[in-house]
């Protein structure tokens, strides 16, 4: 059997791979760059059976062949660096909540749900939440359309944040915690909304809540990540200036293992839950090849995980994710030094993004009301 063009095809893979690989190290924030640092599970597994065919059907090693094998070697390392620790390989970074006796224990679950809003199966996150009753429940692209159909959990939801918008960013908050003080607030653009609120825990603690859906660097909506990598950060920084206790909820159109993920978790000081874990890939739900982690939680240290898992479709393009979290201050010092260390360009690459982030806002800003002008 002839297995030469199966071996031509994994080299060509195998330069593919290389390529996209050293493509996403450019130090830019443009879509078709930063836009590499999503599929990097579909990258290892093709990068994978390029380099198993290479070993079996290679015969004759020139010297070519040796360097795209070796660079492929290199590549697919530091694409599993970048994931691995989102697997039961690496050592967690969120301790298992201790077992506690019924009323002793102090759990929060929070619910982070895309619901997509052209989506009309309203009714399916209706009765998931019936379900699994989660005490906050962060909605992301919800209009007047699902605002009405959520009027039906408000009963058990005393506290609200309502920001209904039909530009796919609109954002709701429903919570049985009291909220303290929330506020809405446009960090980058004009029309897209977070949510900030102190919360009061069922044992009186108040912490923070930010919930976030930033622009995402794409072909059909921002050029540039620079929005989205500033809003993040930013509130990272606030966090750790101000010495709070917080958590960070919301499609943050980005993935755990981006540089701007991982920079804001040592900027902010906050615990990522799924590290030794697993991964909880939310997006795209039609896709099961296509998926990575789009919405996410972090938090800080005074928290341990109860459970982390990713719930049944509602009909969106993104599936909902609960996390049930447990306040164990007694555990903060020693997760704390399982948190990442800031490095030394940090603080200065921080500032940079910030400003360059504000930059980039006012000009989109400007685009998108002259866009509704003209559709006016």
């Amino acid at each position: 059997m002839d297995f030469s063009l199966l071996y031509y095809g994994a080299q060509w893979l195998a330069g593919l791979i290389a390529f996209v690989t050293i493509w996403g190290w450019l130090p830019l924030d443009n879509w078709w760059v930063r836009g590499v640092e999503f599929p990097r599970i579909q990258i290892i597994f093709l990068g994978i059976a390029a380099w198993i065919v290479m070993l079996l059907f290679c015969s004759d090693w020139q010297f070519a062949q040796w360097v795209l094998f070796i660079v492929l070697s290199i590549a697919l390392a530091f694409q599993l660096r970048m994931v691995l620790p989102y697997t039961k390989l690496w050592k967690k970074e969120v301790l298992s909540a201790k077992d506690m006796p019924e009323g002793q224990a102090h759990q929060l679950k929070i619910m982070v749900s895309n619901v997509l809003t052209p989506n009309n199966h309203t009714q399916k996150l209706v009765e998931l939440v019936k379900d699994k009753r989660p005490d906050i429940l962060v909605t992301l692209e919800t209009d007047k359309k699902w605002e009405k159909a959520l009027h039906q959990i408000e009963a058990d939801y005393p506290y609200t944040v309502k920001v209904p918008l039909d530009n796919l960013y609109g954002m709701h908050l429903y919570s049985k915690l009291e909220l303290i003080e929330p506020e809405v607030k446009y960090l980058m653009i004009d029309d897209i909304p977070s949510i900030h609120t102190q919360m009061r825990l069922q044992g009186g603690q108040v912490i923070w809540l930010y919930c976030l859906h930033p622009m995402p660097p794409s072909p059909t909506e921002a050029d540039k990540s620079t929005t989205r990598d500033a809003e993040l950060l930013m509130v990272g920084k606030h966090i750790k200036e101000n010495k709070q206790t917080a958590i960070l909820a919301g499609d943050l159109n980005d993935v755990a293992w981006s540089k701007t993920t991982r920079r804001f978790q040592r900027i902010s000081g906050l615990l990522d839950p799924r590290i030794g874990r697993h991964f909880i890939n939310t997006f795209h739900v039609d896709y099961p090849f296509l998926r990575w982690a789009l919405d996410h939680i972090f938090h800080s240290a005074c928290f341990t995980l109860v459970d982390i898992q990713r719930m049944p479709s509602i009909g969106s393009d993104h599936f909902p994710v609960m996390t049930t979290l447990q306040y164990e201050p007694e555990e903060a010092s020693i997760q704390e030094s399982h948190a990442p260390t800031k490095q030394a360009a940090d603080v200065k690459e921080t500032e940079h993004k910030i400003e360059a982030g504000k930059k980039e806002g006012c000009k989109v800003s400007k685009e998108h009301a002259q866009a509704e002008d003209k559709s006016d």
